[in-house]
């Protein structure tokens, strides 16, 4: 799936965030570049526009208060999914601890507030994709999410995850013929 998340790496800009005379400017332009990337990969793991949109908070405020941390050995995008990705992550983790669920149930969850979601679309074949990808297991979730809507690389998931591009690709694989099965099976 194409997408309009497609970000170019901008090495000036980084190093623009290492000056501590251009680091508010530049960290300005990094919100504007990365929000809508960011939000809809946190998005498609919260499901909610409103936790999407705390998440996406949570993640520049972090961002900015580790500018220091960050050496530049990652790309910038890169650096910033991670930190998005773990603070999702973490938020799903609480989420399941506060109201007590298993993992089942909170796919259980996440498709009632796809169904329940007033920013959805009313295309039926969307829904359905997201329907299906909820039921991945989380990691198959995330690389499915970064590879076919992000279009990104598995050398840069790789970096992102920690994973071999090796796993990474089966991964990809299983969660697509999961969701093959799954419409398969809803059809």
């Amino acid at each position: 799936m194409a997408s309009d998340n497609k970000i170019k790496e901008d090495p000036d800009l980084t190093e623009r965030l290492r000056d501590p005379d251009q680091s508010r400017a530049a960290f300005t332009e990094v919100i504007a570049r990365y929000s809508r990337p960011l939000y809809w990969q946190i998005r498609r793991m919260v499901q909610r526009h409103e936790d999407a949109d705390d998440l996406l908070q949570n993640t520049f405020m972090k961002a900015w208060t580790s500018l220091d941390s960050f050496r530049g050995e990652a790309k910038l995008g890169t650096w910033l999914y991670k930190i998005a990705i773990n603070e999702s992550l973490t938020f799903l983790e609480k989420e399941r601890k506060k109201l007590n669920i298993s993992i089942d149930d909170e796919d259980r969850n996440l498709i009632e507030a796809i169904e329940a979601d007033p920013f959805t679309d009313g295309d039926e074949i969307k829904k359905k994709l997201r329907v299906a990808i909820t039921q991945l297991p989380e990691k198959q979730r995330i690389v499915f999410n970064m590879r076919y809507y992000d279009e990104m690389k598995y050398e840069e998931m790789s970096r992102v995850l920690g994973t071999s591009v090796g796993a990474l690709k089966a991964s990809y694989h299983l969660a697509v013929k999961k969701i093959e099965q799954f419409f398969e099976i809803t059809d």
